[in-house]
């Protein structure tokens, strides 16, 4: 597809993404443009995203839609790469180091660096993961039961995966509330709600330097009284001669506390009311959980989509679906979007957990960056609807309040009764 580009006219796309009230409404509704950028424009050029920190200096980004392309993209990072920002608006570049950690990295940095971290996930610590879920899920829904009515979310949701990745990483429960506080902050900065009057800049900094400041404490901390935690191992972890940097360290501890929560919080918020939408699809998970759970989980992952989109950035001149980019141009992995694609999806707008191929693209859409944390994403949700199905079967949730931003389908609040 690489191809020499001739000028284009730079005509902006008449169904824009652009706008912050394209992300301030539903998915529903979101999905209507998308399905037509899929049928008519599946590469389409929009104006650079309003409400960004910064002023951008790109004239416009490209949006890619269907399913085929987005993945086309993601396994070919020589063509789209990473390491110039994986978000839809320009975010300085401090920021950046210090936040996305491998996710905005290219080849054999993004490599190495993935390579020592996935080292201490042995199979004797992912079992030993695996029980503390389990146990995590257990005591939550014992604590719902025991509340007849409130905020699933506040529930059940938040506090499972931020649960799993603090007790994982090993830090002490006494700081765990304000590190999830500025977990939330990372990815919530354009809503109006949660600045209450402060700027999206300001959100965003407090929030990274308390994540950056914690991380590095802990691991200064195991670095000279080691324990059993992810932590200790993570600090002495050693590939080919090289270890984690405290700059390193400290953007892995930010990026698990944003990726781990958000993954799990929203597609468990989005399951459970599309569990109830559906009947019929409940009805078959509880009649033979063991056997349905794993294909579940993916329609699960496909139906909440809850990263909506990462960027890439082209590296050379090329064309994608009859587009030309530029070197420099940025591209829009529309994440939603592929999941809704009706060429690779019979009847996406259902929720079925019993299709027999789910090629999502709800952890990226393969290729090097591929979500490494998918496997503890998909134990909370084996864990999580075992105890929710079983245990609660008169579970009721109410509307929905949703976050408005343009990188996590993400529920604010969601109201539940046990009636």
């Amino acid at each position: 597809m690489t191809a020499p580009v001739e000028d284009r006219t730079k005509t902006f796309d008449p169904v824009s993404i652009s706008p912050l009230q394209f992300w301030a409404a539903t998915a529903e509704e979101r999905e209507k443009s998308y399905k037509i950028l899929r049928d008519e424009r599946p590469v389409s050029w929009h104006p650079p995203l309003e409400g960004g920190l910064m002023e951008p200096e790109i004239d416009g980004v490209w949006a890619v839609s269907r399913h085929e392309d987005i993945s086309y993209v993601s396994k070919n990072p020589q063509l789209f790469c990473s390491g110039q920002g994986i978000m839809m608006e320009p975010v300085p570049e401090d920021i950046l180091h210090a936040a996305q950690s491998f996710l905005g990295m290219d080849g054999s940095q993004h490599s190495t660096l993935r390579r020592l971290i996935s080292s201490v996930f042995t199979p004797r610590q992912v079992a030993k993961i695996g029980d503390q879920v389990k146990s995590q899920a257990t005591a939550i829904v014992d604590d719902l039961l025991e509340n007849p009515d409130g905020d699933f979310v506040e529930q059940v949701s938040k506090r499972l995966p931020m649960w799993t990745i603090y007790e994982m990483i090993g830090l002490p429960q006494e700081l765990r509330d304000e590190a999830a506080h500025n977990a939330d902050g990372m990815v919530s900065w354009a809503d109006e709600d949660v600045a209450a009057g402060r700027e999206p800049g300001e959100i965003l900094n407090e929030s990274l330097v308390g994540l950056l400041t914690t991380g590095l404490e802990l691991a200064e901390q195991r670095r000279s009284h080691p324990t059993s935690d992810l932590m200790s191992l993570l600090v002495q972890a050693e590939v080919d001669g090289r270890r984690l940097t405290d700059d390193e360290l400290g953007a892995f501890f930010v990026l698990l506390s944003v990726a781990g929560n958000d993954t799990t919080r929203n597609t468990v918020t989005l399951t459970a009311m599309a569990l109830q939408q559906f009947p019929d699809q409940r009805a078959i998970l509880e009649r033979d959980y063991d056997a349905r759970i794993k294909p579940a989980i993916e329609e699960f992952v496909r139906w909440a989509s809850p990263v909506m989109n990462f960027r890439r950035t082209a590296t050379q001149d090329v064309e994608l679906h009859g587009q030309h980019i530029k070197e420099g141009d940025w591209i829009i992995q529309l994440y939603s979007s592929g999941n809704r694609d009706e060429r690779v999806f019979d009847d996406p707008h259902r929720f079925d957990i019993t299709r027999e191929k789910n090629p999502h693209v709800g952890f990226g859409g393969g290729g090097p960056h591929f979500c490494m944390g998918s496997f503890l994403a998909k134990m909370q949700l084996e864990s999580i609807f075992r105890e929710l199905i079983f245990r609660v079967p008169n579970l009721r949730v109410g509307e929905p309040e949703y976050l408005t931003g343009n990188f996590v389908h993400a529920v604010k609040s969601l109201p539940y009764t046990l009636n």
